[in-house]
């Protein structure tokens, strides 16, 4: 049976990945993490790309890595935090897919990734200021995602049965 993609996105700490991979096992989707698949491909952490090859390198590389997921059918994809700004990547998204945008409070994104290091565009100070600008550069795009749940309240156990509630109705 043919299903829609479901699309996974939001700011970089939110849980994509994990909720995706769970989600994908549990409706025997495939699944596609496009951060891994571009870290796999370039041999090297995402951080390491941005060091080396720079921002605009890793957006070519998250474009085309993005658009040949999103051919698939029947799969789970977690995008990365920037992906959906992409508008070659938020209209396939928009077309093909079932979006939910995973959104959590700065704040909360702050405690979550305040010892990650592995993230490139966040730096060991000022953590907060930037979580801050990115999300109100990304929510108006987020926005248009097909759904969004407010993961500040919820359990782990109460957003995973959101997430399925919602795709289920797709």
């Amino acid at each position: 049976m043919m299903r829609k993609n479901l699309v996974l996105l939001g700011m970089m700490g939110v849980g994509k990945t994990t909720f995706g991979k769970i989600i994908a096992k549990e409706l025997e989707l495939r699944f596609f993490d496009t951060d891994r698949m571009i870290e796999k491909k370039n041999l090297m952490s995402i951080k390491k790309i941005f060091e080396k090859k720079g921002e605009l390198f890793f957006r070519k590389e998250e474009e085309e890595i993005a658009l040949k997921c999103l051919k698939n059918d029947n799969c789970v994809i977690a995008l990365g935090g920037g992906g959906f700004l992409n508008k070659k990547i938020r209209n396939l998204v928009l077309l093909n897919s079932v979006s939910i945008w995973l959104k959590l409070s700065v704040a909360k994104l702050d405690l979550r990734l305040v010892r990650n290091f592995k993230r490139p565009l966040l730096k060991k100070k000022d953590n907060l200021k930037i979580l801050q600008e990115l999300h109100n550069k990304r929510a108006p795009l987020y926005k248009l995602a097909n759904s969004e749940i407010d993961c500040d309240k919820l359990n782990f156990v109460k957003i995973k049965k959101k997430i399925l509630n919602i795709y289920e109705i797709y």
